[in-house]
């Protein structure tokens, strides 16, 4: 059992301050060992998830503060996640929005088709409104951001339809730590307002996205309130980038990085996370062997988690309709409801219930038998909100006819069943036959 300071904890068992981790670390003398124990937790991780019936992706992710030199998210595919993932359909490829690759274009930069001009945009600042105001796609305008690392200042160049990465960004070498220039230092150090300034004339280090580099006749700010230019081309009207590099989130429809079709979007919970720590932590902390040679070394570290919480509440986002839970079979508290309508009242719906309630339960399936008394809608409401996957409705008008009623969660109609077949009927829809 784990605790967490949570500002604003949320989502039920989501995101709580109590919550039970499964924790895991791995200790080996080299990093091909390492890497064979990272791999056997991987595999593990995914089976696990793969047996209790989530769809869920193992997305290459950024280590962040944790340290080491790589790792992996199990994420839950759902629309309430909190984490932003890039995969392709077309293959096993999938990563975390902050860590996906996004490829420079495979077209040659266009030669360019006019002179740069200086036009009026008075009171457009930002892409979109430029874009509008010119009447020229946002694909075709660069944003400039500056930022300033330890005392250098650099721009940093995305297209204005595309979001700069932080991650990426601060991998570069002389942006790790950087920030955000302030308006004072921008004014002071390139005499020119934010809102309206660009590449064309300044000798900071420009850093262009690789999309930027590719671009021919683009749009971008004139260092100047109210103008803009247009028309503008590397080489000619400014010197060709001196760094190119993915700077910035990848968007739907980007290519794969794998080269298997292109890349989609979706929201994830992330459930499992594996580390490969590597030296980070034994060095600091002692943890050594004595090689063959008798040479003290750090010991290669792996670390591995899954949010055991967390687990349930991610299979109930990806799981649920307007009535209730919908259970993956593996994770359902029970496999079948029995629900007689009348328990207490007709001794021909107990006996019948009682009955299937002990071929099931003697055919090894895991069965819950409601027998509240209680009004007919509230039973099987209650049933449709705890999300037991299979439900038999036993009732006098169908004991009748010698029939039930079957129903899976996931269907919007019920199907009359022999009373005499129901367990042999079930048995064969679980598999135990």
């Amino acid at each position: 059992t784990k605790f967490r300071d949570e500002i604003r904890p949320r989502f039920g068992v989501m995101r709580a301050r109590e919550f039970t981790m499964k924790d895991a670390y791995s200790f080996d003398t080299d990093f091909a060992s390492l890497q064979k124990s990272y791999q056997a937790m991987y595999q593990a991780y995914t089976r696990i998830f793969t047996r209790l019936g989530l769809a869920f992706r193992a997305v290459a992710a950024d280590s962040g503060e944790i340290g080491g030199t790589g790792s992996h998210e199990f994420q839950v595919l759902a629309g309430s996640g909190e984490d932003a993932i890039a995969y392709a359909p077309d293959s096993d490829y999938a990563a975390n929005v902050e860590l996906a690759e996004a490829m420079g274009p495979r077209e040659a930069r266009a030669q360019p088709a006019g002179a740069m001009k200086k036009v009026a945009t008075p009171g457009k600042h930002t892409c979109e409104e430029v874009s509008e105001f010119l009447r020229i796609p946002i694909q075709k305008t660069v944003k400039s951001i500056v930022v300033m690392s330890n005392d250098a200042m650099v721009m940093l160049l995305v297209r204005g339809d595309h979001m700069m990465n932080e991650v990426k960004t601060s991998k570069l070498p002389g942006l790790k730590p950087f920030r955000f220039a302030t308006d004072a230092e921008i004014r002071t150090r390139l005499s020119g307002p934010p809102g309206s300034l660009g590449p064309v004339g300044h000798k900071v280090r420009i850093v262009a996205d690789r999309s930027v580099a590719a671009m021919s006749d683009f749009c971008c700010g004139a260092n100047e309130e109210g103008f803009h230019l247009t028309g503008v081309n590397w080489g000619r009207d400014l010197p060709e980038p001196e760094t190119v590099a993915d700077i910035r989130n990848v968007v739907a429809g980007d290519p794969s990085p794998d080269g298997k079709g292109v890349l989609e979007l979706a929201r994830g919970i992330e459930v499992g996370h594996v580390f490969q720590l590597r030296t980070a932590y034994s060095q600091k902390m002692g943890v050594t062997y004595i090689d063959e040679k008798g040479e003290t070394k750090p010991m290669e570290m792996g670390c591995y988690g899954i949010g055991v919480t967390r687990v349930v509440a991610a299979a109930i986002e990806q799981n649920h309709d307007e009535r209730g839970i919908i259970w993956p079979e593996p994770m359902a508290p029970f496999t079948v409801a029995i629900i007689p309508m009348g328990y207490g009242r007709s001794e021909s719906v107990k006996a019948a219930a009682d009955k299937l309630y002990a071929e099931l339960t003697a055919a090894g399936v895991d069965v819950f038998l409601d027998d509240r008394d209680e009004r007919p809608g509230v039973l099987l409401a209650d049933q449709e909100l705890i999300g037991i996957p299979h439900r038999i409705v036993v009732g006098d008008r169908g004991l009748k006819e010698g029939q039930v009623e079957y129903q899976h969660r996931r269907e919007a109609a019920a199907t009359k069943v022999s009373l005499a077949e129901a367990a042999t009927f079930l048995r064969k829809r679980l598999g135990k036959t």
